[in-house]
C-alpha cells in the first residue's frame, strides 16, 4: 500500500458531484486545490468555474482546512469525506 497517498471522497454541491481522489500528504492543501479546480474544469467541459474563496471543507465536522498545511499536518486520512465550497 502506498503510504504516500490517501483516499478522499470530494463532493461539489455546486455541479452536485462527487469524487474519489487520492491525494499527496506531502503537498499543501492550495496546491491540491488548484490542481482539482484545473482538473474539474476539463471533467466538466467547463461547468465548474474555480473561485480563489472557495475552499475544502470537512463533511463531519465543517472544519475548514488551512490551504497553508500540508496533508499530513491535518486530520485528512483514508476515508475523509471532504467538501469544496
Amino acid at each position: 500500500m502506498n503510504r504516500n497517498k490517501i483516499l478522499i471522497e470530494l463532493e461539489i454541491p455546486l455541479i452536485e458531484k462527487k469524487y474519489d481522489l487520492f491525494i499527496p500528504i506531502n503537498k499543501k492543501i492550495g496546491t491540491i486545490k488548484s490542481l482539482i479546480d484545473k482538473a474539474l474544469v476539463e471533467l466538466t467541459d467547463s461547468a465548474y468555474s474555480p473561485n480563489n474563496e472557495s475552499n475544502f471543507y470537512s463533511k463531519d465536522s465543517g472544519e475548514i482546512y488551512d490551504v497553508n498545511k500540508t496533508v499530513r499536518d491535518t486530520d485528512l486520512k483514508n476515508g475523509s469525506r471532504i467538501l469544496l465550497i
